[in-house]
């Protein structure tokens, strides 16, 4: 209670004031606003945006604690190599696992919060407006779909761009026509691409030990198919996550956990992440069906991942992760019922054509995901359009 007062008080004191967002927001983040409505119609309900964010973040914790464990996994067996009768609670869940995890995610994790929220809280004192919570998911996307090993510093800088230029120059939160997270995620890509793909940026050290006698080869499936070699992983490792890649995507199992929790709280569309779903096994359909030894040959640079099957697309990469927690973005995604379907078809469609066509980073959930940001707006403009034709055309029906 003394600190909730104290809190208070200083809300009480600096009322008015520059620095009035900031103790607003510190109030309201620790416990429950203290002022009500006092006129006018409003909604009476038990959910806001602090609760919608927590419950995102919660959908996030079990696939961050796999990451965490997976790090070390991961870094133990590119150096020991991997087990050949693997136990899950001998080989991966293990201290020494879950310690590499710890001093490499946490960091991620206190640099995306503290330089994020900074940015908001320098922003909300010059706007004079509140503090949003919208930074309260981004921060914690952020460190699950980057490297292991990304510079703290680089990271910072990213984030910046990715908080000023992909939100705040637009308004804030709810104003913001692309995803804070994946904004970040692409000035990381398009600034430091050398840090961003490749085969030594998945596993704890490879970047510090390449070229040594005990070089990590850390290398993703995508990365494997894009040379024309086969996957190195089983349909099981695939799935439960035992396998290179961004901290938070390697799981699709907890994944689809998330998904299903989000779905059941009514947080996230269903609509999206079926039709991306569908989307996304079309597209692979389609490449599987044109693989043939008349039409492209084996030494082909797409070969591999035209080849791949279809189905296994939602197993790799950051498809399925990009699909439940940053497609379903209720901000910079479509708004109406119909919209939603054509949105998430083409994120699916499209993140599968651009992992076929560029093998240099056999990956483009993200930046489908952006494209469709821009373009959501456009589809709903036209299904609203369709709707009032479709209105205006039974009226006058039934007043001829």
């Amino acid at each position: 209670m003394g600190l909730k007062n104290t809190l208070h008080n200083l809300k009480e004191k600096y009322k008015g004031k520059k620095m009035a967002p900031a103790f607003n927001a510190i109030h309201t983040f620790l416990y429950l606003p203290n002022e009500t409505t006092h006129s006018g119609s409003h909604v009476r309900a038990a959910d806001d945006l602090k609760r919608t964010m927590n419950t995102v973040i919660m959908a996030l914790i079990p696939v961050l604690i796999f990451g965490m464990f997976n790090a070390g996994y991961q870094h133990y067996s590119a150096i020991n190599g991997f087990p050949a009768d693997f136990s899950l609670l001998n080989d991966f869940i293990t201290w020494d696992n879950f310690l590499v995890g710890l001093t490499t995610v946490l960091p991620l994790v206190i640099v995306s919060y503290v330089i994020g929220l900074a940015v908001e809280f320098i922003f909300a004192v010059i706007k004079g407006h509140e503090v949003e919570e919208g930074y309260l998911v981004t921060g914690m996307l952020v460190p699950l779909i980057v490297p292991i090993d990304t510079p703290l510093w680089m990271l910072a800088i990213a984030v910046i761009f990715g908080v000023v230029i992909g939100k705040e120059v637009f308004g804030g939160t709810g104003m913001n026509i692309l995803n804070p997270a994946l904004t970040i995620r692409a000035f990381l890509f398009f600034a430091y691409p050398t840090w961003m793909s490749g085969d030594k940026v998945w596993v704890h050290e490879a970047v510090e030990r390449a070229g040594t006698a005990d070089a990590i080869s850390g290398e993703t499936i995508l990365g494997q198919l894009a040379q024309n070699t086969d996957a190195s992983y089983s349909i099981s490792d695939m799935f439960f996550g035992f396998i290179p890649g961004s901290v938070g995507e390697t799981s699709t199992f907890l994944i689809l956990l998330g998904g299903l929790f989000l779905i059941f709280t009514k947080i996230a569309s269903w609509r999206i992440m079926l039709s991306a779903v569908i989307g996304a096994l079309t597209m692979g359909l389609i490449f599987n069906g044109v693989v043939s030894a008349d039409w492209i040959s084996e030494g082909s640079k797409f070969y591999g991942l035209m080849s791949f099957e279809f189905w296994q697309h939602l197993l790799v990469g950051g498809l399925a992760f990009g699909i439940v927690y940053m497609a379903t973005d209720p901000v910079t995604g479509s708004q109406t019922n119909k919209g939603k379907w054509y949105y998430g078809f083409f994120i699916g469609f499209i993140s599968v054509l651009i992992r076929v066509f560029n093998p240099a980073y056999p990956e483009g959930v993200f930046l489908a995901i952006l494209l469709m940001n821009v373009f959501a707006p456009t589809i709903d403009h036209y299904v609203v359009q369709s709707n009032v034709k479709k209105r205006l055309k039974r009226s006058n029906k039934a007043t001829a």
